[in-house]
């Protein structure tokens, strides 16, 4: 029967302990006079801090290369639902609304606004209750005999 694990008999796994190598402790060590940091130099210096992006003075790559477009950060972001995928989940009368949506899993569950296009047909009223709508998908469900509620 093998020994129990306790704190008394833990020993370091075979060849993961090895001796520090201490520099700067005469020629004899082989790490002697300039202590493993070669002869002269920025890195050579005591008290050296160099940028890991830093190239050595030439022209740093994020500098070379071209820079293209932009980020608006005024830019809306919509969770964008069709009708088509409404009248497969819904029935007449229900309200449509973000809770409605992220639990029928029409839009993921997020921070998003929501938006209804018109692709595809609707026949039956349903309450839509978003943050914006197209102009065919509001004629189409305002037809169907539905309303249409904006939020702020």
């Amino acid at each position: 029967m093998s020994e129990l694990m306790n704190l008394g008999n833990l020993k370091p796994h075979p060849g993961s302990k090895h001796k520090e190598k201490r520099v700067g402790r005469g020629h004899g060590s082989g790490h002697g006079k300039t202590s493993c940091r070669g002869h002269k130099g920025q890195k050579a210096r005591k008290g050296v801090d160099i940028a890991p992006y830093f190239e050595g003075g030439q022209t740093p790559l994020i500098r070379r290369i071209p820079k293209r477009g932009f980020r608006n950060p005024f830019k809306v972001e919509y969770a964008i639902v069709n009708l088509k995928a409404l009248v497969k989940k819904f029935s007449p009368g229900e309200v449509v609304d973000y809770e409605s949506l992220v639990k029928k899993g029409l839009i993921k569950k997020s921070k998003k606004l929501v938006k209804i296009l018109g692709d595809g047909e609707i026949s039956f009223p349903l309450t839509l209750r978003v943050h914006a709508i197209s102009n065919n998908a509001r004629e189409k469900v305002e037809k169907a005999g539905g309303k249409v509620e904006i939020l702020k």
